[in-house]
């Protein structure tokens, strides 16, 4: 697998070398933020909320895209499996690129069916949620505003990341 997609903070901060970055969509799936994150965005006994994906049909979710290289391609998969270790799988979806390339691609997908995994809530709760919650690596409403940013900047449209975005802010 030469490419990996990311629709969550890989977005923003891969945190890994790659030979080229582009945005890039998946079809069939929505973004959500319904996993807990006991590791990066909150800790065990109070996890942030992170976002999955969940299947939907005729759905669009927008991302970016590595290319890996070769040579560095298996490190950066181990460490991938390190840092998605909280309820993600691994998928291979097809991904259309920004350019119009189509390329198979390697992405981390938390099913309802894993320990923190965390649902669907009210919005006023996802907010509350988010806001109280800070893990190791920064607070939670970072992680929300920082995907919104991303989105914006990628020119994608993602109404369940700039609802929890604005409520956040206050808008």
């Amino acid at each position: 697998m030469s490419w990996v997609f990311g629709y969550g903070s890989l977005v923003w901060r891969p945190a890994f070398p790659f030979a080229e970055r582009v945005g890039g969509a998946i079809e069939g799936f929505v973004r959500r933020f319904y996993q807990g994150s006991p590791d990066h965005r909150g800790v065990p006994a109070a996890p942030g909320r992170v976002v999955t994906l969940l299947e939907q049909p005729g759905a669009r979710t927008w991302g970016m895209a590595y290319r890996l290289e070769a040579a560095s391609a298996h490190e950066v998969l181990a460490r991938l499996d390190v840092r998605e270790v909280a309820g993600y799988e691994r998928r291979e979806l097809d991904v259309t690129l920004a350019d119009g390339r189509t390329v198979s691609a390697l992405c981390y997908i938390a099913t309802p069916q894993n320990p923190s995994y965390l649902g669907p809530a009210p919005l006023a709760e996802m907010v509350a949620h988010v806001r109280r919650s800070r893990g190791p690596s920064g607070d939670n409403v970072e992680y929300v505003r920082r995907l919104a940013d991303a989105l914006r900047e990628l020119g994608a449209q993602d109404e369940h990341v700039f609802e929890l975005a604005a409520a956040l802010d206050g808008a």
